[in-house]
């Protein structure tokens, strides 16, 4: 890793602004439902305060406000559940810039202080370099330790850093050391998953790792665009009418790089898609009518063979609707299974590091991404400006 990190820089007597993903979700009276987010910053944050820091300063984002004050998105909330898991009071500041809040923040006796919202400005996602300046003023250090926002160019994630000495965070260096190895240099077999609904999402991640990886296996809704283009029925399952020929062209590609695709050879199959409706198993041809939600036994036993040697696994996107029970079977078996392994798992954010939660699978596996979308964008190559705008080693 060519960029500093916590550990390269002195933090005594320094002021540290800290970039979070607190963007958490709640229920209807602004509860939080799931603190997995708020836990993951602990380990920085801690390390920041037994290096002697002065004053660590958090912000965030939470919600879409749209650059507008809108209760419902105050980080309220999470200064309160964060100061029970930090066990050490945690300041609210009602803003994240000006004067007033500049006063405060030298004024009040709290060493962990949290900004409101840093979108309730619509200058934050315009990467406005003011902003940026202003956030900067308010400390000697900037820490990154957001991967859910890296792919953002954001005036938090990406501006900032042209005025401060920018590092990452352990849990910003955890996503590039695992990510970012299982690119550069995995160990072998390397077997990539893919799921999740359409092809459209993961192109870029498979003509990336396509090439990289030992075998590609393939499930969830995506799964029958690639079943059609090999000229099978799908019923009425997920169809992008407008890939068929991209899955050509990528089923094409696997043979001439000598690269295994496996699709399902069997599926659970239902009228319509409702939990309480009775499901069949039929093979690779799914007839008229009938719609896929899972893969089906014979399948989650082929993905298993093809796992078992694996030492490098990479996961993103589901194998069929593990929301529902009745259509988990498959995320649920082929997730159990690669726990046992002795293989690196990585687990991509978003729907999969949920079906990982689901299952109660969270620390059995390697890694699990923080960022849906910067983990989407990684696996496909591109490069995050919030990891690019930290200063080089």
């Amino acid at each position: 890793m060519d960029k500093l990190t916590l550990r390269d820089i002195d933090l005594k007597n320094k002021m540290v602004l800290m970039r979070a993903d607190f963007n958490v979700p709640q229920d209807a009276d602004l509860k939080i439902t799931d603190d997995t987010r708020l836990r993951a910053t602990l380990p920085t944050i801690r390390y920041i305060l037994e290096k002697g820091a002065k004053k660590l300063i958090l912000m965030s984002h939470l919600g879409r406000p749209e650059g507008r004050r809108v209760d419902k998105y105050s980080l309220r909330p999470v200064a309160e559940r964060l100061k029970e898991l930090l066990g050490k009071p945690v300041k609210f500041l009602d803003d994240c810039v000006g004067e007033e809040i500049k006063r405060q923040i030298q004024m009040v006796p709290e060493k962990v202080i949290l900004l409101e919202n840093l979108r309730f400005h619509p200058e934050e996602e315009a990467n406005d370099l003011n902003f940026a300046k202003e956030l900067a003023s308010l400390a000697d250090i900037y820490v990154n330790d957001a991967f859910g926002t890296a792919h953002r160019a954001h005036a938090s994630t990406e501006g900032i850093a042209h005025y401060l000495k920018a590092v990452a965070g352990f849990l910003l260096e955890k996503e590039i050391r695992y990510l970012g190895g299982a690119l550069e240099n995995p160990q072998r077999p390397f077997v990539v998953i893919l799921g999740g609904a359409k092809v459209s999402d993961k192109i870029g991640v498979i003509k990336n790792l396509l090439p990289k990886c030992d075998r590609l296996l393939i499930g969830g809704g995506m799964a029958y665009t690639f079943l059609r283009a090999q000229g099978k029925s799908i019923g009425n399952s997920k169809l992008e009418e407008e890939k068929i020929d991209l899955a050509k062209e990528i089923l094409s590609q696997a043979q001439q790089l000598k690269k295994e695709i496996l699709l399902p050879q069997d599926n659970v199959v239902v009228d319509k898609i409702d939990p309480y409706v009775k499901a069949e198993i039929v093979g690779d041809q799914i007839p008229e009518g009938k719609i896929a939600v899972d893969i089906g036994p014979k399948t989650i036993k082929l993905f298993q063979d093809k796992l078992k040697d694996a030492k490098t696994i990479v996961w993103n996107g589901p194998l069929g609707i593990f929301e529902m029970d009745a259509f988990a079977q498959g995320t649920a078996e082929i997730a159990g299974y690669i726990c046992g392994l002795n293989a690196t798992t990585i687990i991509g954010g978003g729907d999969t590091a949920a079906a990982v939660a689901k299952f109660k699978l969270e620390d059995k596996m390697t890694h699990i991404s923080t960022g849906g979308g910067a983990s989407l964008e990684y696996l496909e190559g591109k490069t995050l400006p919030g990891i690019a705008a930290l200063t080089k080693r």
